[in-house]
């Protein structure tokens, strides 16, 4: 294909990476397994700090505003 668009030109590497990762791959190891349990947890960390302090935020707001 003379002629491709850059969109083209990253699912063609994208695709072509993801298949060598795969294609000899007998399954995820230990390593991968603690990477991405390390990942969720960090988001899910991140997620209920962010929650956490506007909810706290909303709830001192709303005992001020009754006179608590």
């Amino acid at each position: 294909m003379p002629f491709q668009t850059a969109s083209q030109n990253l699912v063609s590497h994208a695709s072509a990476w993801f298949n060598t990762r795969t294609s000899d791959d007998k399954g995820a190891s230990l390593v991968e397994y603690a990477l991405l349990l390390a990942l969720i947890a960090i988001v899910c960390i991140l997620a209920v700090t962010a929650l956490g302090n506007s909810t706290s935020k909303a709830i001192n707001d709303g005992a001020v505003g009754i006179g608590g």
